[in-house]
């Protein structure tokens, strides 16, 4: 009689000791890695990101608002991230609407932006702020919109003067970045790193000049109020001429789709919160 245990019956081994009643072990072998492989998968999607230094992921984050607004300026006249100087210049349009078309331009990179923000902070309150998977496919959908953006500048119709025309293939990539713009700044209050948006320096430069600990030797929050325009600014210099150069606005959009994929990959790698 087959012996019993508490997962049912042992058969006696046979073969020099191999265990043959239900198929070869090579048959069985791929079943196992392969499910544990979909469970280690989600499990380590679904955990959310440590906080600490995730604040170096967001001062990257300044580079590409340079490269996208100073690129924006010099082709279409209107900002794409930092809607301050948008408002000011629609509220010269509507001073003077027969003087500048820019007006429309800024317009619609703030409807965009505010848009934006209204869909990327409720994708992140509703899935959890700060899981892997929600910044992972945060950064995702900024890099696709981007790269939408880049796509009609390489291979759609050309304009004679994209500083004054107000055509679809110019307001269609501002409201495109524009709308992904804010995904960074959704971000920043995910993570509690809530001055760090990436779309605001007056704020910054107020704090950091206003700090009372401003020459301290140790002091993390000044550091990061002196790299964010740092960042910002080394990134609007390349943006500008890279734009001026022979690779254009569209180049210059496809290197900052580029930088998202990076951050992407920054946020798979990066720790698991403590539990």
């Amino acid at each position: 009689m087959a012996a019993s245990s508490q997962y049912g019956t042992v058969n006696k081994p046979v073969n020099g000791g191999r265990n043959v009643a239900f198929g070869s072990a090579d048959e069985e072998q791929p079943l196992l890695p392969q499910t544990l492989s979909k469970s280690s998968w989600r499990k380590r999607m679904m955990v959310n990101v440590h906080r600490d230094w995730a604040d170096i992921v967001l001062l990257s984050c300044y580079i590409i608002t340079g490269l996208l607004d100073s690129a924006a300026i010099s082709t279409w006249g209107s900002f794409v991230s930092m809607q301050t100087g948008n408002t000011v210049y629609i509220g010269l349009g509507l001073a003077a609407p027969k003087e500048s078309n820019r007006w429309i331009k800024s317009g619609t990179s703030l409807i965009s932006f505010c848009i934006g923000s209204f869909f990327f902070s409720r994708f992140h309150r509703y899935f959890s702020p700060t899981r892997r998977w929600v910044l992972c496919a945060s950064f995702q959908a900024q890099m696709a919109f981007i790269v939408a953006a880049a796509a009609i500048l390489t291979w759609g119709p050309k304009s004679a003067n994209e500083r004054e025309e107000v055509s679809w293939n110019v307001l269609v990539p501002i409201a495109l970045i524009a709308f992904q713009s804010c995904g960074q700044a959704v971000t920043s209050r995910a993570l509690k790193y809530n001055a760090l948006t990436s779309v605001v320096l007056t704020s910054l430069y107020c704090d950091l000049f206003s700090d009372a600990e401003l020459f301290a030797f140790d002091n993390a929050e000044r550091n990061r109020r002196i790299g964010a325009p740092s960042l910002l600014l080394f990134g609007a210099i390349m943006g500008g001429l890279l734009a001026h150069s022979t690779i254009g606005t569209a180049g210059v959009l496809w290197i900052a789709a580029g930088l998202k994929l990076l951050v992407v990959i920054s946020w798979f790698l990066w720790p698991p919160a403590e539990e």
